[in-house]
This record gives C-alpha cells, structure tokens and sequence, in this order.
C-alpha cells in the first residue's frame, strides 16, 4: 500500500447541476437479508415519500444480501411494478458489501441508504440528503443522540449505543454523534474515492467510512431524527458488537501506523475569499505550530525524566547528551507522523539523520548552558542545572522548529497521477474495471489536461479510459482488489445498457 502525501484531488464542492433526463439524483438503498414480510411496506411508503416530497428524480436499489426466503421474488415484483424501483442481488451477506457494491455501480449522484424496518421518520430524508446536493457537506447522517432527536427504544439498546460512541470518541477521537443510525447520505464523488479505503463488510462499514472521511477532512452533516426502536429487529447484538470491537482496533492501528492514504481523499477549501491562500503564508502553520508545540511539550518532560535517571550514574554533560539523543529520536519520529503528517516508512531514516543535526545543534546549545554555570558555580544545585536545561530548550526551540519545516519535512506540493478506476453498471452483475499505470495515462493526462488521482465532475462529461482489468462485483465487494491505489469514477449515463431499467 502506498502511503505517500499528496494535495487533496477532490474538487471543490457545488450545488449539483439539473441532471440528464432519466438520470436520478438521489439512489436510496434499502439492503435485505430474508425480509419477506417488511420489505412490500417498506417500499410502497417510501416511494409515495419521495414522489410526494423529493423534488428531484430518485431511484430505490434493492440490494438482496443472499437472503433464502422469498424476498428475491418480492424484490423481482416490485422491480416490474414500480419505475423507480430496481433490485440487485448478491451472493454473499453483509451490510457493508451491499452497500458498497451498489453505490459503486450506481449513476446517481447523491447515494443514500436506510434499513428496511423505517425505524426513521422519512421527513428526515430530504434535510440528510439537501446539504450534498447543495454541495455544503460530503457525507450525512442520521443522529439519534442529538439533543433534539425523538428516539424510542429500550434502555439495553440506548446504553450500547451510547457507549459505542463513547468508545469511538475516546479510542478514535471520533467527532460525530452516532456511527450506526441506519440512514445516511454520501455523493457519488467522495464515495467513489473513500470507498476503497473501507475494508469492513458488516455492520462496522458505517463506523469506519466517517472514521476515515472526518480524519481527512470531509464534511459530515449531522441531522437530528425521529427514531423509533424495532422489536423484531434480527441483530445479533453480542456478535455485532465483538465484530464493532474488532474493527476499532483494526482502524486505530491502521490510523496510528499511517498505513491510510487518507491525503487522496482531501478535498480543497470552497470558494469563499476568506479560505483562499494569501501570499507569503505557509499553508498549516497554525496547526503544525500547535502540534509541534505539543510535542515539544512532552519531549522535554521525556527528556528531564531520562535526565534525572541518567544522572544517577554519570556525570551532568553524559547524562544531557543521552537523554537529548533518546528524546531527540522520539520527538523527530512524533513531529514527522503528528505535526508534520508525513506517514509510512519512506523517507524515516534520512529523516532521522536529519534530526540527529538538528539534535546536535540542542546538544551545543544545552552543552554550552552548562559548562557556562558550572564555570560560574563550581557545584550547582539539581534544580538550577534543570532550570538552566530548560531555558536552553527554549531557545533552540524556535531554530528547531524552523530546521523541521523548511529542511527536514518541507512541504514540496508536489503530486503525481494514480491509477484510476472505471465503475459500469450492467443488468446483472456489475464489473469494474481498474485503469493501469502505463505511458498511455501520462499521454493521455498532457493531452486532456492535468488531474489528480480523484474522480473530477468533468471526467463525467467525456472522460476516456486506458487499458483496463476486468473483475466482478464480489471481487469488489469481497474487497480482494484492496489497492489502496485503485479508484472508482463515476458512471456516465450513456454507460448503462438501455435494458437496466434504472
């Protein structure tokens, strides 16, 4: 997996154009697993919302997880009896599969999903689905634990659910409110290039999606909900959440390691002035200043702390330089990942040696401190030598920090173009097929214009594709294609056979 940092390539976002004729805005998913009964209600209601109340053209996908009922046949009927409704079947179970496989393969531009038993009051669809097509957020969803939410459900459930967040919130630093309310909203060009960072299947797809969104920076709108419990409902809650448990750590340890390209999902500031570059202003000074002064902050405790232990048995100047080269390795290693954001292994080791230089210029500056008090004092008390190591920290500081950003970690702006990949949508089962790197792209990318790894709004109007790989649906939904490298454009309408009656 390639882990290299590069520009968000992601456009700017802006209020959706009139769509083509036949073409839906709005593809809501309603995934099934052995739902005979529920589904026909669910569908029928739905659908009189949305042609009542959604004032742009919409579509409703089935996505069948394998059930063993009649829910295929259901499904099937509904597909033959109402236009807007289409139904696609997979082999396999899991929430996550479906999910990812139908907003892979779909021409719609907002994607959209809720569970089958419509435990959500539906006037909450158009506010989920209005700040995407407005182009104000990236993704949204339904929040039970908002303050005005109306949620009716058992204590057992309320205290799972609002414990899984708490453990999202202090594991993963998560800022949303509810990870698992199941009605939520993504457009089509975030989810084209998000989804292929998302490993999970199951139930945990939804809480690692927002995970990797909110961490690169995505918009995630918020939308209070009227919500009331299903009794009959057939999660297996235990199992869910050993599965959520497991997922938590799998992205936390992928988070902290930096293996997630997670720079390739950004997406740049909007057209206000205020978020426009002004000259002569490095681009997140603010933020690594903070950060590298909060490791400063713990390093120099790290550093006292190995001061006072080395001191035990050696003499002041053996004690500083050990000390200043155990903490100098920690604090180039947390300044390159958390202020500087430079993730993998490339690159770790000539910047360590360059932060041994900058770690020789502390030692002279705290060497130096000390010799001048002990000329002054032949036998300085503890407390003074530390005061005076402290204050020589301080001074290098500033040197360091300026040595870190314009040598170390420079910020270079460069980017190169990734392998694309290219969603069609077929009656049965959908393939994909995955762009390779090969002079052709570079040709092709100086002919038509530079871009970026990411799908752009006018590769929808007439993009042109290279030499490509062919693989089914399950391969994607199994997630055997994970290159982190690989994305996902967008369906043109003139794309999808005129048979799909989508």
């Amino acid at each position: 997996m390639r882990t290299d940092s590069s520009p968000g390539t992601l456009p700017a976002r802006e209020h959706l154009p009139a769509g083509d004729a036949g073409t839906p805005v709005l593809d809501v998913v309603i995934p099934v697993y052995n739902e005979e009964k529920d589904l026909q209600p669910c569908v029928l209601r739905l659908h009189e919302h949305l042609k009542r109340t959604f004032p742009y053209a919409f579509r409703i996908t089935i996505a069948d997880n394998a059930s063993i009922d009649t829910t295929p046949l259901v499904a099937a009927r509904l597909e033959s009896e109402i236009p807007e409704v289409t139904s696609f079947r997979l082999e396999q179970k899991g929430r996550g599969r479906a999910l990812r496989t139908v907003w892979s393969a779909s021409d719609a531009p907002i994607l959209a999903y809720m569970d089958v038993d419509l435990s959500t009051d539906l006037n909450a669809l158009l506010p989920l689905v209005a700040p995407l097509i407005s182009g104000h957020s990236d993704l949204a969803i339904g929040s039970r634990l908002a303050r005005s939410s109306r949620v009716v459900r058992g204590a057992k459930r309320e205290f799972i659910s609002r414990t899984y967040n708490l453990i999202l919130r202090g594991s993963l630093q998560a800022r949303f409110s509810d990870a698992q309310c199941g009605f939520k909203a993504i457009r089509r060009d975030v989810a084209q290039a998000l989804l292929p960072l998302v490993e999970d299947t199951g139930w945990f797809f939804d809480t690692e999606m927002l995970v990797l969104a909110e961490r690169a920076g995505l918009r995630i709108h918020e939308v209070p909900v009227d919500w009331v419990d299903d009794p009959n409902s057939t999660v297996h809650i235990v199992k869910t959440a050993t599965e959520d448990l497991k997922g938590v750590w799998r992205v936390g340890k992928a988070l902290a390691s930096g293996s997630l390209p997670l720079d390739r999902v950004k997406r740049p500031f909007g057209d206000d002035p205020r978020d426009r570059d002004i000259k002569d202003v490095p681009t997140g000074l603010a933020r690594q200043l903070v950060g590298f002064c909060v490791v400063g902050g713990l390093s120099t405790l790290f550093y006292l702390v190995l001061y006072s232990a080395f001191r035990q048995f050696s003499g002041s100047q053996i004690a500083n330089a050990l000390a200043l080269l155990v903490s100098a390795v920690a604090n180039t290693a947390a300044n390159r990942r958390l202020t500087f954001g430079v993730r993998g292994k490339g690159g770790a080791v000539r910047h360590q040696a360059q932060g041994l230089v900058v770690f020789a210029i502390g030692l002279a500056l705290t060497s130096g401190s000390l010799a001048a008090l002990n000329a002054a004092s032949s036998n300085p008390a503890h407390s003074t030598e530390l005061a005076v190591l402290v204050a020589a920290n301080l001074a290098a500081t500033v040197l360091r920090f300026l040595l870190f950003r314009a040598w170390v970690f420079p910020d270079r702006g460069d980017s190169t173009d990734e392998p694309t990949a290219a969603a069609f949508d077929s009656p049965s089962s959908p393939t994909y097929a995955t762009a390779a790197a090969a002079p052709q792209h570079t040709q092709h990318a100086q002919h038509h214009g530079s871009y970026g790894p990411l799908p752009t709004r006018q590769s929808q109007q007439g993009a042109s594709y290279d030499t490509t790989t062919q693989f089914r649906a399950g391969e994607a939904a199994d997630g055997t294609w994970r290159d982190a490298t690989m994305r996902l454009q967008p369906v043109r309408p003139h794309d999808t056979d005129p048979r799909d009656p989508r």
